[in-house]
């Protein structure tokens, strides 16, 4: 995929779910159904970019051990996440209810290892390590230095209230658009 696409990919899918968690919370409850399902697969979609995303910001940075560093650790938190969203869906397709499916989703949870990494610390490195590279890009001067600030923003919407995922993901539209206005510039290696 064109590095562009990715940084306005990642953004419109992670809306898409946002949108579409909030559809599906119309009748009260939740998942299990396709809301729940689309809207998942759509944040699985948007973590497989952030990954290519994240390669793409360490290589804007240049060569640095930080920047190496801090993608991985990104990286690590998409994959966590990814087991977390992969859990959700698949508790998904197997519950009959949305009952059933918190019963699925808590017997995974108690799986040795799977709350602290999929759970409790792993998805924590994702947004510590994506603002971290955003940061290390204003400090090289490769972004202006009000894009860390909305990245934040975007960050922070789903800790005051999950509804607010879209605004969050509007906001991080708007700051990845210089990078990809920028990775459009550079030469795609096939």
């Amino acid at each position: 995929m064109n590095p562009r696409t990715a940084f306005i990919a990642a953004p419109l899918l992670v809306l898409a779910y946002g949108v579409i968690r909030i559809v599906d919370g119309f009748d009260g409850v939740r998942g299990p159904g396709p809301a729940w399902t689309i809207g998942h697969l759509a944040f699985l979609a948007a973590l497989v970019l952030f990954v290519g995303i994240f390669h793409q910001m360490r290589e804007m940075i240049g060569p640095s051990a930080p920047a190496r560093v801090t993608a991985a650790v990104a990286t690590l938190g998409a994959l966590a996440l990814f087991g977390q969203f992969a859990v959700d869906v698949v508790a998904g397709l197997l519950a009959d209810d949305h009952a059933e499916l918190v019963a699925i989703s808590r017997e995974v949870r108690s799986w040795p290892g799977v709350r602290p990494v999929i759970y409790d610390f792993g998805p924590y490195l994702f947004y510590v390590g994506q603002l971290a590279l955003v940061v290390q890009l204003a400090a090289h001067r490769v972004v202006k230095a009000w894009m860390p600030v909305l990245v934040l923003a975007d960050l922070v919407m789903p800790l005051i209230d999950k509804d607010l995922i879209p605004v969050g993901a509007v906001l991080l539209l708007v700051s990845f658009a210089p990078l990809a206005r920028r990775a459009a510039r550079r030469p795609v290696l096939v």
